[in-house]
């Protein structure tokens, strides 16, 4: 079960009943769970259309359905109303959510690969882009552009003026980062 505040349910109660749809609640999904990648979404559900493949938390004045596929990512988990000067915020913490990070002897790829996902594709993320590793041979790395920086024309920007660096400087181990794209192929480039 997910830690929920007094202020977080008080605040979502009024979200739920501003929508003025009876038997109304919410439901928590983790999309790709234990991945750097992995995102917590919580969304309004009714209750006639949620299965058995949810667990029921109930408060109060509605309920908060949580994927038990998702379980053991919600180890920990709290939501959370924050009241910051005349507005609010709502936090949702979920410490497993992205698994744990690999150690410092894990091989070299699981660690860059890690690295990308959590440091440099959220920045990506904003073009509607990601990088993917793909190769590592001696001292250079190979990185896969997808999405809108498949076939845009500031990826190798990109690459030569923020990916190698921050790659370089992390990992000495590396020298060069290379694009191995086709960019040919991109459906949607950002520029």
């Amino acid at each position: 079960m997910i830690k929920v505040s007094k202020s977080a349910i008080e605040f979502l109660a009024g979200v739920i009943n501003e929508q003025d749809i009876d038997d109304l609640h919410l439901k928590v999904d983790v999309q790709n769970a234990g991945t750097p990648a992995a995102d917590c979404h919580l969304g309004f559900c009714e209750a006639d259309e949620m299965d058995d493949s949810y667990d029921i938390q109930e408060l109060g004045s509605f309920n908060l359905y949580l994927a038990k596929n998702d379980e053991e990512y919600f180890v920990d988990a709290e939501i959370d109303y924050e009241i910051q000067g005349a507005s609010g915020q709502l936090n949702i913490k979920a410490p497993m959510l992205k698994g744990q990070s690999p150690d410092d002897d894990a091989p070299l790829f699981e660690r860059l690969s890690y690295f990308i996902d959590t440091q440099i594709n959220p920045m990506l993320a904003s073009h509607g882009g990601r990088a993917t590793l793909t190769a590592i041979e001696e001292d250079k790395a190979y990185i896969e552009f997808g999405g809108g920086c498949q076939g845009c024309g500031m990826a190798k920007q990109t690459l030569s003026q923020g990916m190698q660096s921050q790659i370089t400087s992390t990992f000495p181990e590396i020298n060069n980062v290379l694009d191995a794209t086709d960019h040919a192929s991109g459906e949607n480039p950002y520029y």
